[in-house]
């Protein structure tokens, strides 16, 4: 069978490598606990992506049309989601992406987990909340021409996110150092998403060039995934692409793991930094049946849930 690769959000692979080399980032306080646990958030680091089809509300939460909103828009729009709704309505907002609100918001209920001593909140918000940044510093993730499709380029938000990862990540550098503390979270996610908005028209251009380039046979090639024959950006292409990016696709990746290492940091912090050495070492039985659930859950034919925006 003959199949083309879904679209995801940084692929499986790469939001699981994010999640867990930001274990690495802890300070002594937290590592314990995290790397115990660090199979839970990386096995979970994927859920988000499982949703998006089926949870009501879940797919604007992986991006921002940043163009939509004209000039300067990561500058001027509300950093308040109640503002935000108030001036652009919710209907606009769910259109278009809310990412950053939902980043902000999610480390107040980290936060708050932290406070409580709720090992089950604190691990399923953290994989969660990793699986958002890491979104956030997706350049395909702060535009409406998410995947070529304005431009006929089809096809390239699995090249830049999933693709080149897969290929090429063993040869990439992720140490960032210690976690730093965010004294202004909000303000971080924002610039993140700034960050990944400025990188659009390199990522969309560079692509563009190397097709006039690479004749289709040898921009495409066929490979071998399980039972099932997949066609995919051939290697040639992909290497050459990322040579033409310059490491931008490492740098992402990069800066993505530090930023979730340093969100959890952020709001242990702010909970009191609370001694995780007195939590339970592992998710209960009931966050273990919880998780089963919804496994099965996504499993079971739906009716899909409207998903406006991105339509991975």
């Amino acid at each position: 069978m003959i199949t083309t690769r879904p679209v995801q959000a940084w692929g499986f692979f790469s939001h699981r490598l994010i999640n867990r080399l930001a274990v690495y980032t802890l300070p002594r306080e937290m590592i314990g606990f995290y790397k115990t646990n660090i199979d839970y958030l990386t096995d979970n680091a994927t859920r988000p992506d499982s949703r998006r089809t089926v949870v009501p509300g879940e797919a604007p939460r992986h991006f921002l049309d940043v163009d939509v909103y004209g000039d300067s828009a990561v500058y001027k729009l509300p950093r308040s989601y109640a503002d935000a709704v108030a001036l652009l309505g919710e209907d606009s907002l769910l259109r278009h992406g809310i990412v950053p609100w939902q980043v902000a918001r999610m480390k107040g209920q980290l936060t708050e987990a932290f406070r409580l001593h709720e090992t089950d909140r604190i691990l399923h918000l953290s994989a969660d909340l990793g699986h958002y940044i890491a979104d956030a510093c997706v350049p395909l993730h702060a535009t409406h021409n998410y995947n070529g499709q304005l431009t006929n380029q089809r096809g390239i938000h699995a090249l830049w996110e999933s693709r080149l990862p897969e290929l090429l990540s063993n040869g990439y550098d992720f140490f960032t150092g210690p976690a730093p503390y965010l004294d202004r979270p909000t303000d971080v996610i924002w610039q993140a998403v700034g960050r990944s908005a400025a990188a659009v028209d390199s990522v969309l251009r560079f692509e563009r060039e190397l097709t006039l380039k690479f004749p289709e046979d040898r921009k495409y090639g066929f490979e071998q995934r399980g039972n099932l024959t997949v066609r995919a950006y051939s290697r040639d292409f992909a290497r050459e692409y990322h040579q033409r990016l310059n490491g931008q696709v490492e740098r992402q990746m990069r800066l993505a793991l530090r930023l979730v290492g340093a969100f959890w940091y952020t709001a242990w912090v702010d909970a009191g930094q609370p001694d995780l050495d007195k939590l339970p070492r592992a998710p209960s039985r009931k966050e273990q049946e919880r998780l089963a659930l919804e496994a099965k859950q996504l499993l079971e034919p739906a009716p899909k849930a409207p998903a406006p925006g991105h339509e991975e």
